[in-house]
């Protein structure tokens, strides 16, 4: 029987990409997102893999009631769930303190915060009735070094490292694993969704840099989750050879 993993925000970067990693190599996944069409079109390129299952769960980790009655209502044969990957978040705008969108605020905070929260406690009592598990946080650079303008998206993913921690600390009489995923400058629609569609803005973060990809925070999450089962790695943080910290990037031309 092929091991399950879950992962939240499937449609896009990171998500899409760990989707696509764990199924090429034989697991069974189970994708949720916000965005129908695009979770049919992620569920369409994974059944393309031979042997193995594919199941789409269509919610918004900012909903307690829809996230804990879908997962809930999960076939019995989808509830061995060997992995979790809470990779749902974004960044929305950067105003300084005094002119923050409070529209804004809200959303990184009941999505980077609270739907960790709300899926981890839907999904982890079905890990400690079987007392085995291993959930990733997908964090941040930012939730290890603030920078200016960052302010509300750093706070939650500092919240998102925390949390990581006191996982780790509640679960492990449980045998379950808990990995703290910090990538740094990674090209996916995070910047594009951060200034709300500026295509030009968004580009310029990556400017004279060689950024990381989905596949790459991907292939990361692959080889922690395939470790010997006494192993753990507690926290992970990844950047661009290119870039030593938020500060300090090395940009070409």
């Amino acid at each position: 029987m092929n091991k399950i993993i879950m992962i939240t925000g499937a449609t896009a970067g990171i998500g899409r990409a760990t989707a696509r990693k764990f199924a090429e190599n034989g697991y069974d996944v189970i994708i949720t997102g916000r965005r129908t069409e695009r979770l049919e079109e992620v569920e369409k390129e994974l059944i393309q893999y031979k042997g193995i299952r594919v199941l789409s769960l269509n919610f918004d980790v900012r909903k307690r009631y829809e996230v804990e009655d879908i997962i809930n209502e999960m076939p019995d044969e989808w509830k061995n769930i060997d992995i979790l990957v809470n990779n749902a978040g974004l960044a929305v705008g950067m105003d300084p303190i005094d002119r923050g969108n409070v529209d804004d605020w809200d959303r990184m905070v009941d999505t980077n915060i609270k739907g960790i929260l709300y899926v981890t406690r839907a999904v982890v009592p079905l890990m400690v009735a079987r007392k085995s598990g291993h959930i990733f946080n997908i964090s941040s650079i930012a939730g290890k070094m603030e920078y200016e303008y960052g302010n509300v998206y750093c706070a939650t993913k500092h919240a998102v490292d925390s949390l990581s921690r006191s996982m780790r600390i509640d679960l492990v009489k449980h045998n379950i694993k808990v990995t703290n995923v910090a990538p740094g400058m990674a090209e996916t629609e995070f910047s594009l969704v951060r200034f709300k569609g500026d295509k030009n803005r968004a580009k310029e973060v990556y400017r004279g840099v060689d950024p990381l990809t989905g596949e790459d925070i991907a292939e990361v999450i692959f080889w922690c989750a395939n470790l010997p089962m006494h192993v753990c790695i507690n926290d992970i943080t990844i950047s661009p050879t290119q870039q030593a910290n938020i500060y300090h990037i090395n940009r070409k031309g």
